[in-house]
């Protein structure tokens, strides 16, 4: 991070160290036999074959190395330096590109893309202040007709401790201001309904 970058909500969490301990939660979690796909699954099923992913504030890089192994070409970005080197060393074949969400330009990552992902938390983990900066710079990297989808947490029970919620209505006006028009929304990955109560998002909005 260079000196003018604003921390991110989860790097002041966190510390920016804890790409491992990350992965390993969630190697945990896998071997209950738990489903840890449903974020590609979903994706997946709104794309063209072969289509272009971004995963964005892509962690260890579980949500593109799905993908990846389903045929899509995918590039992962995300500021944590220690989550980034988890997944270099899980998929060295697919791009790992360290940048701010908020400031990050087609010329940082090439060919426009046919999805961009936000899964994790992505969302109320940003920077304070940055969501609309964030999105504008997000929906520029989409082809025409490309979507948006993002998940996160609505209450304390679907958030990091400490990390504060967003509002959905910031979410949604962010995304209209930079030209993007919701096409769905659902209470979980799995295409659950949404309501209020179920305390998570799932949104799908195209440019």
């Amino acid at each position: 991070m260079t000196p003018e970058e604003p921390r991110t909500r989860w790097e002041e969490l966190t510390g920016g160290t804890s790409g491992a301990d990350y992965a390993a939660r969630f190697e945990r979690l896998a071997a209950t036999g738990k489903d840890m796909h449903g974020e590609a699954t979903l994706c997946a099923s709104l794309l063209p074959p072969g289509g272009r992913v971004l995963d964005a504030g892509c962690g260890t890089g579980r949500v593109a190395i799905r993908l990846a192994e389903l045929g899509f070409d995918c590039v992962g970005v995300d500021v944590d330096d220690s989550m980034l080197a988890v997944a270099r060393t899980t998929a060295p074949s697919i791009p790992w590109l360290r940048a701010d969400l908020s400031a990050i330009t087609p010329v940082d990552v090439g060919e426009p893309f046919d999805l961009v992902v936000l899964a994790g938390n992505v969302i109320p983990l940003l920077a304070t202040g940055s969501l609309p900066r964030t999105v504008a710079a997000l929906a520029v990297l989409l082809r025409p007709g490309g979507l948006l989808v993002a998940g996160f947490g609505l209450d304390a029970a679907h958030l990091p401790a400490g990390c504060p919620g967003t509002p959905l209505e910031e979410y949604d006006e962010a995304c209209t201001r930079s030209g993007l028009v919701r096409a769905d929304r659902f209470s979980t990955w799995d295409r659950q309904p949404f309501t209020e109560a179920g305390g998570y998002a799932v949104s799908v909005h195209r440019n």
